[in-house]
């Protein structure tokens, strides 16, 4: 496989937000009731890989707009664990989302078996109709996109997000905000066509490190998850999304002393913090790369380098912007170390 087919990936995403907002949201609308809606007392996002990271990136949505707790979980996890007590019956019903692009993850196929026994409403969102998981869930979002291409989960990720924003603007009931949702498509083809050139010049020196560190929090650590994932998946680079905080307290300790750290900064709860945490990071050694949005100069005030953000979104939207330089940037420095994506690791190693 090669490399280039995450930049081709990347470079339909805004028109993927032209063309299937609309479809996607009429589908969302018709997934509960009224009073199903306002029976919802909390809600479990479920998936694995880019579907777990698409719930991370979601939940605080779902608390802030749809307006009812809400965890996101592996799910295995969920299936093994949080299912056993999380779902007992209670005042209001319990709505399990299953998050998956094939429609055929096992694990999450058992992980709708528990929470229907367990008397959950269940949603799946799919990029597969047809696919097993939609004969497992009681509610399907299909967010089936046109022409797909084997690669790792750049197009699907962005169709994961948008069905699971959609959902919680349904719980919300703030379908008003569909149309904001649609006007980020140029904002995304801005930062992709940004992020091409210092992707390039970025990969000579992250591909010259052993690993890496993706920092973000809020509705971002789940983008700071994705982002590590596409360098693993697709450079063969060990790569870590971590919550800004936590980092500070364990990550800050791991060798060498200048390992890259890329810090995620859009405007919201987590600006001020995202801003020390890069100072901090570059006051003990590490080359530290900001993604901020264009102009920002208090985030990126210690930054070696910074992708730049074009446009602005509210923070619980902004995932759809702060993903978009890891997808370059994981194609460049697979193409630097001469690797791609999904390489078995016995290849390397016979």
């Amino acid at each position: 496989m090669n490399p280039e087919v995450l930049i081709r990936q990347a470079a339909r995403l805004a028109d993927d937000l032209r063309e299937f907002t609309g479809v996607f949201a009429r589908r969302a609308g018709d997934l509960l009731s009224e009073p199903e809606r306002t029976s919802i007392g909390n809600v479990y996002l479920v998936g694995d890989g880019d579907s777990y990271h698409a719930g991370c990136a979601t939940e605080p949505a779902f608390a802030s707009i749809g307006e009812v707790p809400c965890r996101a979980a592996g799910a295995f996890r969920f299936a093994a664990y949080d299912s056993r007590w999380a779902l007992r019956p209670g005042a209001r019903r319990a709505l399990v989302v299953a998050v998956t692009a094939s429609g055929s993850t096992p694990a999450v196929l058992t992980a709708l078996e528990r929470a229907r026994e367990a008397g959950a409403l269940t949603v799946a969102v799919t990029g597969t109709p047809g696919s097993p998981v939609t004969g497992a869930a009681e509610r399907v979002l299909a967010v089936d996109l046109p022409d797909p291409e084997p690669s790792p989960g750049v197009r699907t990720y962005q169709a994961s997000l948008l069905g699971l924003l959609l959902i919680a603007l349904r719980l919300g009931g703030a379908e008003a905000l569909h149309a904001e949702l649609a006007s980020l498509a140029d904002p995304v083809a801005a930062t992709h066509e940004a992020a091409g050139p210092r992707a390039r010049a970025e990969a000579e020196h992250v591909a010259a490190f052993p690993g890496t560190i993706v920092l973000g929090s809020g509705p971002n650590h789940g983008t700071a998850m994705f982002a590590a994932a596409k360098l693993a998946e697709s450079a063969g680079l060990l790569a870590l999304g971590q919550d800004l905080e936590e980092w500070a307290h364990v990550e800050r300790w791991a060798q060498p002393a200048d390992l890259p750290v890329y810090v995620l900064a859009p405007p919201g709860h987590a600006h001020g913090h995202a801003g020390a945490i890069a100072a901090r990071a570059r006051e003990l050694g590490r080359r530290v790369v900001v993604v901020a949005e264009h102009g920002d100069a208090a985030a990126t005030r210690a930054a070696h380098a910074t992708f730049e953000v074009a446009g602005r979104a509210r923070e619980e939207f902004s995932p759809f912007l702060y993903h978009l330089f890891a997808v370059h940037l994981a194609a460049r420095v697979a193409q630097r170390l001469g690797r791609h994506p999904f390489q078995s690791i016995l290849q390397e190693n016979p």
